[in-house]
């Protein structure tokens, strides 16, 4: 099955881009289809393998920061190659 899962990573902290950047560098280096916007990061390939890869990396995440939170939207379908149509 399918998925597009979206994320955002908020470190409540200072110097919280290196939380940030670490985490994007792990997901990119997955093999994922992995595509980033100033707002947030998506990841779309197979349920089997995406949620296992996030587990992971988001436990890692989690212990480089004291405070944090993360937003996680899950599609049942690839969006990767959407575009809107307005």
């Amino acid at each position: 099955m399918k998925i597009s899962v979206e994320l955002t990573l908020t470190p409540l902290h200072d110097d919280y881009e290196p939380s940030i950047i670490h985490f994007i560098k792990k997901l990119r280096a997955s093999g994922l289809t992995v595509l980033e916007n100033p707002l947030s990061t998506q990841v779309y390939g197979d349920y089997d393998t995406v949620m296992p890869l996030l587990t992971t990396e988001i436990k890692e995440a989690f212990s480089f920061m004291e405070r944090g939170l993360l937003y996680m939207k899950i599609v049942k379908s690839d969006r990767h190659e959407y575009e809107p149509h307005f």
